[in-house]
């Protein structure tokens, strides 16, 4: 006998459609967050403090029409305020800190480069889910590299050096006499640079298995003037072969590996005996239900569009995802052979994990 399952609530179905609008909006605005600021919007915007479409134009260049329309788009959702007595926009200072100001510690508008990549890569993630094969970071549209680097640079900026070097126990005193540090997964170097220009006595080495990006953190190395006291090499964490660091990092990215209880293993070895590593990872409660919230949604799909399928291309495939929790990373480290975890920071986005052998 099927089991009869009554209908919905005409309120249920009325509170859903409107989550569902309420999504749609966010997903087709995003562009626009995009188009915004790679067309100077937000920046004129903070500059020019109250404007209309008009004076946005003239100070940007854009076509009057196309602005007016961005604006109300924006206005519509939050992003700028509108006085309809006067007809006029400004940013607010909370807006101009995420969407416009570079420097800001809640810089968050290159985010949305990241969602732009997840939707060029639609076709190839169906076909990984279908086949259940893995998809490589490499292989990911470029913008995920970019925009990627750009979000996380903020965090780096605003806490590596300040807050989290300084959670891990003497750390910062070896960094300021000499370290030698790795970092693992480097990308475009955005932390190691960050590292070399705070500690110029100690030496760091980035590695990434990705060429592009390794080709890139030597350029901004020497933009940055960090050359001396840093090198890039094209090498994945289970190739890692150097001994004797004070410091090994994983910057957002033991979650992607393959093998990350390998990594580690490998890294434990290549540690000096009092050596620390230092994981940093997306925030997470070791259970689903503590997930279920905008962060936890956010990094789902992070991890179902890039860190798991990454994980499952390479050997070993552990498939780990970017919502481990500290228990499960806890327990990776134990398998690694470190004799502690500690959980020395932690952000509404970020884990800062110290291993000590």
């Amino acid at each position: 006998m099927t089991k009869f399952t009554p209908p919905p609530a005409p309120s249920e179905v009325e509170a859903f459609v409107g989550q569902v609008v309420t999504d749609l909006s966010a997903a087709f605005s995003g562009v626009l967050v995009n188009v915004g600021r790679k067309l100077g919007l937000y920046q004129a915007m903070v500059d020019l403090g109250t404007c209309t479409s008009n004076s946005l134009s003239e100070a940007t260049g854009i076509r009057e029409r196309y602005v007016r329309e961005w604006l109300a788009n924006q206005a519509a959702g939050g992003y700028v305020a509108y006085d309809a007595n006067k007809q006029t926009y400004a940013l607010p200072p909370a807006q101009a800190m995420v969407l416009a100001l570079e420097h800001s510690p809640i810089f968050m508008a290159p985010a949305f480069e990241v969602a732009a990549s997840f939707w060029l890569d639609e076709d190839r993630i169906v076909e990984t889910f279908r086949s259940g094969e893995g998809l490589g970071w490499h292989a990911h549209n470029h913008r995920l590299f970019c925009g990627t680097e750009s979000f996380f640079r903020t965090g780096y900026r605003t806490h590596l050096v300040a807050d989290w070097l300084p959670a891990l126990d003497g750390i910062v005193e070896r960094l300021k006499r000499g370290a030698r540090v790795a970092d693992i997964g480097c990308g475009h170097g955005a932390s190691t640079i960050l590292m070399a220009q705070a500690f110029p006595k100690s030496s760091f080495v980035g590695l990434d298995y990705h060429h592009g990006s390794i080709t890139t953190a030597r350029t901004r190395a020497a933009e940055q003037g960090v050359t001396g006291n840093t090198a890039f090499k094209v090498k994945s964490a289970t190739e890692f072969d150097e001994r004797d660091f004070d410091l090994i990092c994983f910057m957002d990215c033991l979650h992607d590996l393959g093998d990350p209880v390998g990594a580690l293993t490998r890294c434990r070895g290549a540690l000096k005996p009092d050596g620390k590593v230092l994981l940093v990872e997306p925030y997470a409660g070791d259970r689903l239900e503590e997930n279920l919230n905008p962060i936890g949604r956010m990094y789902y799909a992070a991890s179902a569009m890039a860190c798991t399928p990454n994980s499952l291309s390479q050997e070993v495939g552990l498939g780990l995802g970017a919502q481990a929790g500290e228990e499960r990373l806890r327990k990776i480290a134990r398998e690694a052979g470190f004799s502690s975890l500690r959980c020395a920071a932690q952000t509404p986005v970020n884990l800062i994990l110290e291993l000590t052998p």
